[in-house]
């Protein structure tokens, strides 16, 4: 029942090229910047990666765009990415981009084991094309499938060796519903702690869901969009 690897490098192990990664975290709170740099050392490319957002210029998935590991990003929001931009109007990326609120859902879905569900976001646009529709109390919805992944990495505040999982604020946003869609789950943590010191009530993730967690060092946890405002005289 020990989970505990050594660092990202050995928590990465078995991510080939080719591979479906799921990689948590809102803008750039919460993201796995361990993994995401080991990747990014090793190489592995072609990868399709599902995020709410592609990280920003030479910083977190940025760091895989800049240099071409990542052929299809599944994604929401993207608009902080100059590289990726780029690449996309290029055709050099292929994007599959889906309102927020499905993209979350398509994930805890694909952890949850239900294969599909409608939904009426996206219809009568561009997101609908191809997909069926059912009308539900009046309403058009479209169907959408869940989402899985060969790899889901996420980032958590809190863990032990048991692989349970306490996140903070913002970090919630898309890590649990990831870390159940992963066929095989990496958790980095701020802190690692002896089993029992998580309290039961407020675990977030249960260890059923991860394979692999290790504790992870020199965050930056940079500020995606910093805004301040005057202090009133």
């Amino acid at each position: 029942m020990n989970k505990i690897v050594a660092d990202a490098q050995e928590a990465i192990e078995g991510i080939e090229d080719g591979m479906t990664l799921m990689l948590g975290g809102f803008g750039l709170c919460g993201i796995p910047e361990n993994c995401i740099s080991a990747l990014h050392q090793k190489g592995t490319s072609q990868l399709t990666c599902i995020s709410n957002n592609a990280g920003v210029d030479n910083f977190g998935l940025g760091l895989l765009l800049y240099k071409k590991q990542i052929k299809k990003m599944i994604s929401s929001y993207v608009g902080e990415n100059d590289e990726f931009e780029r690449q996309m109007l290029s055709g050099e990326l292929d994007v599959d981009l889906i309102p927020q609120g499905s993209l979350a859902e398509r994930c805890r879905a694909g952890g949850a084991g239900i294969p599909a569900f409608f939904t009426p976001a996206g219809y009568g646009t561009e997101v609908a094309e191809g997909k069926e529709v059912r009308i539900f109390n009046g309403k058009p919805h479209i169907l959408e499938t869940a989402l899985t992944a060969d790899f889901a990495i996420v980032k958590a505040w809190k863990g032990d060796r048991f692989g349970n999982l306490m996140y903070k604020g913002t970090a919630r946003n898309f890590n649990p519903a990831m870390a159940m869609a992963g066929k095989i789950t990496i958790a980095e943590v701020d802190e690692l702690v002896e089993p029992g010191e998580l309290d039961p009530n407020f675990i977030h993730t249960p260890g059923i869901f991860v394979q692999r967690i290790f504790q992870g060092k020199d965050y930056e946890k940079r500020i995606e969009q910093r805004t301040v405002r005057k202090l009133a005289n």
